[in-house]
């Protein structure tokens, strides 16, 4: 059985999430990565090749500190009193599961619909409910009109919000404009933005329309978990870069 179109990516940064929960001082504990590979190999798909496999190696302790990065994000976001979160292609990461999410949050996933069923499918059959007060998958493509679809599910633009967007934009052909030009008019001031980006474009982009930028370069960001070891080279590109903005008017 050939695996769903968006889960093979998905998968591979299950891996390199289960493989961190197994260290000696991992970063942060993700059961769920577990239960999407066992779940993946139950339904006969295909797992990541050995060349695969050998990459997730090579960028082991960049995929979890930029992991790590995320986490802190919405906690601290919730830490400031923002309860509307929406994770843009959410993959299968399990932070509406397994962070520790404020009283009355609610996490809008936005993803193809066969990555939402194979995710929730499989969380429910292992027995897991989410952490979050409210958890709602909206299985949207990013390319047509997902705004209504997100609108449709909830999502209250009077209110701030913080989004993350992590590992989707070196698949945006077109470039992020579209993107963030949609973040942008749906967000209420106070909103935060986490992104992984390369280079400074999106930050200048952000900080020309309002928003309150600081930015990270991936080695800082390596430094900062302490995981400047053996892989450290080859972990990331220099001109990775973590953006942290504020919708300040």
């Amino acid at each position: 059985m050939t695996t769903p179109d968006g889960i093979v990516s998905a998968l591979s940064v299950a891996l390199a999430r289960q493989r961190e929960s197994h260290e000696d001082c991992p970063l942060f504990n993700d059961p769920y990565a577990q239960v999407f590979i066992d779940a993946a190999l139950n339904r006969g798909c295909d797992l990541p090749t050995d060349e695969a496999s050998q990459r997730i190696d090579s960028i082991a302790n960049y995929a979890s500190s930029r992991t790590k990065w995320f986490d802190e994000f919405f906690i601290a976001a919730g830490a400031h009193g923002i309860e509307q979160m929406v994770i843009v292609a959410a993959g299968l990461d399990a932070r509406a599961w397994r962070l520790p999410w404020v009283n009355g949050t609610t996490v809008y996933e936005i993803d193809h619909p066969g990555v939402l069923s194979f995710k929730n499918d499989a969380l429910r059959e292992h027995g897991d409910t989410p952490a979050v007060s409210r958890y709602v998958p909206v299985a949207a493509d990013l390319f047509d009109d997902w705004p209504d679809v997100l609108r449709d599910n909830g999502f209250d633009v009077t209110e701030p919000t913080a989004w993350a967007v992590e590992g989707l934009l070196p698949y945006l052909a077109d470039g992020p404009h579209l993107l963030f030009d949609r973040i942008d008019e749906l967000s209420a001031p106070g909103s935060r933005l986490a992104v992984e980006a390369v280079g400074t474009g999106v930050a200048d982009w952000l900080a020309g329309r309002g928003w309150q930028v600081t930015t990270m370069g991936a080695q800082e960001l390596l430094t900062r978990y302490g995981r400047c070891g053996d892989h450290g080279g080859a972990d990331t590109q220099a001109d990775t870069v973590f953006v942290d903005a504020k919708r300040v008017r």
